[in-house]
């Protein structure tokens, strides 16, 4: 969740920017229902978002995991409650202290353009993506501390990384760390964020072709017969073909579902959910996602947000239940945590913790010394009017209507004599300046079964300027050991401490404010079976056939 970043944040914001799923997988009712399933046909999927890589070991974006996914396999495959089963890897080891993973391979798979898949193609995948020259603005952190992969024979391959990595099973269940062809690898080089031809991978369908601006088409593979265990059957897709047409405009969308001109439309705005659900030719796939909540994040190094009084003022100064409720029609919930319900080790406990509170924030905003007001009514001090930098970016990247939840924070704000300002910015000096830590707030999500992004979020070692993803900047020992920490044990009850423990923190140093808890709605034509979405809330097709 995630765009982008050209640095994973950015895009991360840009693509969910970023999806994730409810609580695992879930399939569409009447589908399920729907008898046996055929095989053929072609199926088009609408979505709002245009991957700028189709590259999976460089994008951090959201629907470069939900297209890729279909291309590309991993090594484990994760279930709807968080247990993993064999995929590319039919069984595994873990060392005891979490830094040596032993996987042994599955025989007879084959990539696309006929090479097989074995242990030489992990390492030189994995190796791909930490080289410095890939830019990887997502997969080089799920690798995290990795420092290699030993080829033990064919199908045996070891990973080794510095120290614990107690999330790397996760990760390695994300399209993110799949597996390009060595050949294509080498062949292709630069080039494979072009997808296309570019894009070999193992999974049950291939890349042919890519209309910049309209759509990607996906064919059939009809050599696969690797899927894991959990799926509904063995052997090559149902479908013949799947496109899926980039469509931005909302209206576009579900106008296009509701004619018939696509068969599933993804994401279904709050606004038109109560639609779709009275059309009897259409049903919703619902899944709330889990990961990082969509939230504001607060640059601590910017003034005046270097000032907690602030942060706090910020925090407890915008009406988020209003705004959410307002902008979402209670599709999207409030959020209490930097992560969501589904997401495990959440904290209930901070739920209805800190609500709206103006007069606080004017206190602190008192005590901060902003105690004068200018001929706007923003406050000053020094001479100085509290200011704060919040930039948008290209209309083409906003997602959620989170423009016009903005429009309302601002107001919210102005009350309190806050000042907003929002230009509007080219993608490229967006994630130059985000990334730097030039702007004072950011705003995105990021999907993931994880805990773990937690870590990603709030360690300092997560610098946006050494690839990380922590855009708070904030450094603070206790955040930095607890991630660490539960980076290193298996044991569910000190995790469950260590992350609740970080999520109180982070609430109390205001240095992210969560907004909403995404949550993903799909239209489909009831002719459309068997779909279903992983924990991640990217829609599966492999299952997924056309009936009447």
């Amino acid at each position: 969740m995630p765009l982008d970043r050209s640095r994973a944040l950015v895009l991360t914001a840009v693509g969910s920017l970023f999806l994730a799923a409810c609580s695992g997988a879930s399939g569409t009712g009447k589908g399920d229902a729907a008898g046996k399933p055929v095989s053929g046909g072609s199926l088009t999927y609408a979505v709002d978002t245009e991957p700028v890589s189709f590259d999976i070991h460089a994008s951090p974006q959201d629907i470069t995991g939900a297209i890729q996914r279909n291309v590309f396999d991993s090594l484990v495959h994760q279930d709807a409650d968080g247990e993993f089963h064999p995929w590319l890897a039919t069984k595994w080891t873990v060392s005891d202290d979490l830094k040596t993973f032993t996987f042994q391979l599955r025989e007879g798979v084959k990539f696309t353009d006929g090479t097989p898949f074995d242990a030489q193609a992990v390492k030189v995948n994995f190796d791909r993506i930490v080289d410095p020259a890939t830019k990887s603005q997502y997969a080089s952190s799920l690798l995290g501390p990795y420092t290699g992969t030993t080829v033990v024979d064919d199908h045996t391959v070891t990973v080794r990384f510095s120290s614990p990595v107690a999330s790397f099973l996760q990760a390695a269940s994300t399209p993110y760390l799949g597996f390009y062809s060595p050949a294509a690898i080498k062949k292709y080089g630069g080039k494979l964020s072009a997808g296309g031809a570019a894009d070999v991978g193992t999974g049950p369908f291939t890349f042919t072709s890519y209309t910049k601006g309209q759509s990607v088409t996906l064919t059939r593979n009809p050599d696969y017969d690797w899927a894991p265990d959990t799926a509904a059957h063995k052997g090559p897709a149902y479908l013949e073909k799947l496109t899926i047409r980039f469509l931005s405009q909302d209206a576009t969308r579900v106008g296009a579902l509701a004619s018939g001109q696509v068969q599933i439309a993804d994401p279904i705005p709050p606004a038109d959910v109560k639609t779709v659900k009275a059309n009897q030719q259409l049903e919703t796939l619902t899944t709330q996602a889990p990961g990082a909540n969509y939230a504001l994040v607060l640059n601590t190094t910017q003034k005046p947000l270097d000032d907690i009084r602030v942060r706090r003022a910020v925090q407890r100064g915008i009406d988020i239940d209003t705004a959410v409720k307002s902008v979402y029609f209670g599709v999207y919930k409030r959020a209490w945590s930097p992560i969501s319900p589904t997401t495990p080790y959440y904290d209930k406990s901070l739920e209805n913790t800190w609500g709206y509170d103006p007069a606080l924030a004017n206190r602190n905003l008192d005590e901060a010394g902003w105690t004068k007001r200018d001929a706007d009514g923003y406050r000053t001090k020094d001479g100085k009017r509290l200011s704060i930098e919040w930039p948008l970016m290209p209309q083409e990247y906003i997602r959620e209507q989170r423009d016009t939840l903005g429009q309302a924070i601002q107001a919210d704000l102005k009350k309190l004599g806050i000042e907003i300002k929002r230009p509007r910015l080219d993608i490229g000096t967006y994630i130059e300046k985000v990334y730097a830590g030039k702007e004072g707030i950011a705003d995105y999500s990021w999907a993931r079964f994880d805990p773990d992004v937690l870590r990603l979020y709030f360690n300092s070692a997560s610098d946006p300027r050494k690839g990380g993803q922590n855009a708070t900047f904030y450094k603070d020992a206790d955040l930095d050991k607890w991630t660490n920490d539960a980076q290193a044990t298996l044991d569910k009850d000190t995790r469950r401490k260590l992350y609740g423990d970080t999520q109180k923190k982070v609430v109390d140093l205001a240095t992210e404010i969560p907004l909403y808890v995404r949550t993903a709605v799909a239209g489909v034509s009831t002719s459309v079976h068997g779909l279903k979405t992983d924990p991640n809330t990217w829609i599966s097709f492999y299952d997924a056939w056309i009936g009447k």
